[in-house]
């Protein structure tokens, strides 16, 4: 599932109806799941949460190297669920902003589970 995440966000992106809460909330579905994934892989437990810092917070003192994404894991997790409901929606700058955070997190995430880049 995290791996369909930024796809589907990069289809919504370029949808011409721009679709930018569908973009930033793959987005963090994306990072939210590899998040989780180091949670397991890590021995840790898996709280229910969609606050990206929160489970941040909990990998820290095994994966240091996560600490550099804070701010992006901030950003991201306001998309989760207010994303979701009519009145707040996202606009094309956070999409743009979501993207490039939910990549670099990936890629950290996918380094340190050990997976190669395709």
């Amino acid at each position: 599932m995290a791996e369909d995440d930024p796809g589907i966000a990069q289809i919504a992106m370029r949808n011409a109806a721009r679709c930018y809460d569908g973009v930033c909330f793959h987005c963090q579905q994306c990072v939210e799941i590899y998040l989780r994934a180091l949670l397991i892989e890590s021995g840790l437990p898996v709280p229910k949460t969609h606050d990206l810092d929160g489970l941040l917070t909990l990998l820290l003192p095994t994966h240091k190297t996560l600490r550099a994404f804070r701010r992006g894991l901030l950003f991201l997790s306001s998309f989760a669920v207010e994303a979701r409901y009519p009145g707040l929606n996202s606009s094309k700058r956070q999409a743009l902003a979501a993207m490039p955070w939910a990549e670099r997190v990936r890629w950290e995430c996918r380094k340190v589970l050990g997976i190669k880049r395709p």
